[in-house]
């Protein structure tokens, strides 16, 4: 792992290239050496439904959530935050010159003891490594 999951208000998707988004998170986390490359996912999902501050139809808003397996220190995590949060705001700062977006990002540990795990795409791409093939 990690997951990446983009959650967004649907508004901005005239505003917001949003397959860019992703892809600007993937290559960020798939540079970071906290976040095993083969491991990195990333999604978005639109929300049809939302209420922003003061009910605004113009309003928008982004909120990305990290989910990283625990065991990396506080300093590692910080430096892993700011490299992908700083990676969103470059990319969104024209869209957000424009218009009104709320922009946020949690990373949260996932527990190995509830998260079983196994994929094969380590083998696809010819590496190899110890958390058993994902």
């Amino acid at each position: 792992m990690p997951h990446l999951i983009v959650e967004y208000s649907a508004n901005l998707e005239e505003a917001v290239d949003i397959a860019g988004l992703c892809e600007v998170l993937r290559a960020a986390a798939a540079a970071h050496e906290t976040f095993p490359m083969p491991g990195v996912r990333v999604r978005a999902y639109p929300a049809h439904h939302f209420a922003v501050a003061d009910g605004d139809p113009r309003h928008g808003f982004i909120d990305i959530g990290v989910r990283l397996r625990a065991g990396r220190s506080d300093a590692v995590k910080r430096d892993a935050t700011d490299v992908l949060f700083s990676a969103v705001t470059d990319y969104l700062a024209a869209a957000m010159a424009k218009r009104s977006i709320a922009l946020s990002l949690e990373l949260r540990d996932i527990s190995a003891d509830f998260a079983p795990k196994t994929g094969t795409i380590r083998m696809y791409l010819g590496t190899d490594g110890p958390d058993g093939g994902v």
